[in-house]
Formats: C-alpha cells, sequence, structure tokens
C-alpha cells in the first residue's frame, strides 16, 4: 500500500535490505522487520522499520526496481529529533558497511 497522510516516500540508494538492517544495529536503533511505520494517527507497513523514540518511525520498502524507499512522517519526526541529520548518519553507515563487502 502507498504512503498517506502525513508520509512522506523518498527513493533511497539502499538496495540490500540485511545490511540495512546491519547499519541501523550499529547506529543503536532498534530494527522490525515487516513492521509498521508510526506517523500522525496513521501506520504504513514496510519491510525494516527503525522504531525511534516518540511516536514517528522511518520505514524501507522494496520498490519495483528492487531498490528501497524511505517512508516517514518527516514534519512529525522533526518534533523529536533532527531527521536530516539522522537520515545521513544511517546512509553513511550504509556506505561504510556496503564498502567492507
Amino acid at each position: 500500500m502507498p504512503p498517506r497522510g502525513h508520509f512522506s516516500t523518498l527513493r533511497t540508494p539502499i538496495t540490500d535490505p540485511q545490511l540495512l538492517i546491519l547499519s541501523l544495529e550499529q547506529l543503536g536503533l532498534t530494527v522490525e522487520r515487516e513492521g509498521d511505520v508510526r506517523g500522525l494517527g496513521q501506520t504504513v507497513k514496510a519491510d525494516v522499520v527503525a522504531v525511534l523514540k516518540g511516536d514517528y518511525d522511518i520505514g524501507w520498502s522494496r520498490n519495483a526496481d528492487g531498490g528501497f524507499d524511505m517512508i516517514a512522517d518527516l514534519w512529525g519526526l522533526s518534533k523529536f529529533q533532527n531527521h536530516e541529520e539522522l537520515i545521513k548518519s544511517i546512509y553513511s553507515q550504509y556506505k561504510q558497511n556496503a564498502s567492507l563487502i
């Protein structure tokens, strides 16, 4: 199901869900597989979910070309943390891990 309401969907460089999970865990985040991304009074299913403090999460869902799209209520997420820095940290850790393979 495509995101709705306050959720945004953004194309990402993520292609390996296991590497994404490893990267999230290395950053100290709680990870759910096939979980719900929480937003403003709504949830959306995703393949990988970083469960965050507060009532807002970040999720990734596989798209038609095999990559992953990020799903989040960015406005709500920004009430609890600097979402730009968090996302940069996640992708930086993912890129670093990918370079080791």
